[in-house]
């Protein structure tokens, strides 16, 4: 079961801390006051309050799963970062997008975003285990600057192709990456695209429409 030990200025500041943390309601956890804290004399010999706030039950819902998964990971890799969800859109309530942003959040994308990728797995693997739906991370709005740079990649190499009526290859990439670059061409009449390879070295190559 998920628990946190928070410290505050009283019992009752700790233990709201740790509600927000959590992202559920008072009625959803125990409450163990570890120490109530002193006030001191003028600031000298204060001690905070600390309690362990623990949830009566793990959350089925989606967006507290997809949150508590998330924090949990990124204190499990002790970077300095914080997640924030984003709204969901109408008729999307069965995908969650998670943004990360701090001081380490680079350190989440990796080599063309393959950290990102795994993290995202992981969570997805946790969070499947109790609920349906998808988690979708990003960090900085790192996915959507890779994607626009590959539509513009994409017109390009298909400026280029059309030009010479010769076809190009293009560096392995990630499924959902080879996805943008397919449906970017989908409806440009002069190239038609096709992925091949295996794993991790899959490809798109990029062909002059007729051939």
């Amino acid at each position: 079961m998920e628990t946190r030990e928070v410290t505050g200025r009283s019992v009752e500041e700790a233990i709201e801390i740790a509600l927000d943390q959590l992202g559920v309601e008072r009625d959803q956890v125990e409450v163990d006051v570890i120490s109530p804290g002193k006030g001191g004399i003028l600031g000298f010999g204060a001690e905070p309050a600390r309690v362990r706030v623990t949830l009566n039950t793990p959350p089925t819902d989606l967006l507290t799963l997809a949150r508590l998964t998330v924090d949990s990971l990124l204190r499990a890799m002790k970077v300095s970062a914080t997640s924030t969800v984003r709204p969901q859109e109408p008729g999307q309530e069965d995908t969650i997008e998670v943004d990360i942003e701090g001081e380490d959040s680079g350190l989440l994308i990796g080599r063309r975003g393959e950290t990102l990728r795994a993290l995202q797995f992981i969570v997805n693997l946790v969070v499947g285990q109790r609920a349906e739906g998808r988690v979708v991370l990003d960090v900085e709005g790192y996915r959507e600057r890779r994607y626009a740079s590959l539509r513009t990649l994409a017109m390009r190499v298909a400026e280029r192709v059309s030009a010479t009526g010769r076809s190009m290859t293009l560096e392995p990439m990630a499924a959902n990456e080879r996805r943008i670059i397919h449906v970017t061409l989908a409806d440009n009449s002069r190239v038609t695209t096709e992925s091949t390879g295996m794993g991790e070295g899959r490809k798109i190559t990029v062909y002059p429409q007729g051939l």
